[in-house]
């Protein structure tokens, strides 16, 4: 049984929830895109791996099928139990406290866009702890127009998703309604998410201690970082 969602999150269809909105039997059909081959192109395997958010395991399989030693951490029980090819830890980014350190980390999901400042602050120090001093650390971030191209819609294997709000709730923070439809099954997903400019995002990760090494798209949505040493 999942603990109860936060304040500003919930999600409505059919199967389980974790507490942040997520569907659990939605995020099982969700495809690989092109994660893998940014990821090992930014920091090429064989290496270890820390994948932080990692769901279902949508993107950890296609990572340890090229090479990587993945563990994969989620907070929810429920998505868990369908990584396969990893080792898993159940936990909140913001608390992970494993006793070790990795070649690379991986925060993609929009992850760094937490409402809460302090939480992302923790997140990315998690991030900072378990990486090598000579490693990498790889995030994904909201484009350019992300809050304002609404509504937008993105096709999704057989279905496709919706993002049909992003409402500014206050204190730069927005809560954004997203839809995904498939013939046989709806869910719906709310969420919230603090914008950052690129020098806010550069600010956060420097108060980390990380620094961003390069871009690795051209549209700025993926991140290499390293660490301050």
């Amino acid at each position: 049984m999942e603990r109860r969602q936060r304040p500003g999150y919930a999600g409505t269809g059919p199967g389980e929830f974790t507490p942040d909105g997520c569907a659990v039997d939605l995020y099982r059909r969700l495809p690989v895109r092109d994660e893998p081959q940014i990821i090992a192109a930014a920091a090429p395997p064989p290496g270890t791996l820390l994948e932080l958010g990692c769901g279902a395991g949508r993107v950890t399989r296609a990572l340890a099928e090229i090479g990587y030693e993945v563990t994969a951490v989620d907070e929810s029980a429920a998505m868990l139990g369908f990584v396969t090819g990893a080792y898993t830890v159940q936990s909140a980014i913001e608390d992970l406290a494993l006793d070790r350190v990795f070649d690379v980390i991986l925060l993609s999901s929009f992850l760094v866009h937490a409402p809460d400042v302090a939480v992302r602050g923790r997140m990315l120090r998690v991030c900072r702890r378990h990486v090598e001093d000579d490693g990498t650390v790889i995030i994904q971030r909201e484009g350019a127009g992300w809050h304002t191209r609404i509504p937008r819609q993105n096709p999704i294997a057989d279905g496709h998703s919706r993002v049909t709000a992003s409402d500014d709730i206050g204190d730069g923070v927005r809560e954004v309604h997203v839809e995904y439809d498939f013939p046989d099954a709806h869910w719906t997903q709310t969420f919230r998410s603090r914008p950052l400019t690129v020098q806010q995002f550069e600010t956060a990760l420097r108060e980390a201690g990380l620094f961003v090494e390069r871009y690795l798209t051209p549209d700025g949505t993926w991140v290499a970082a390293s660490p301050i040493t």
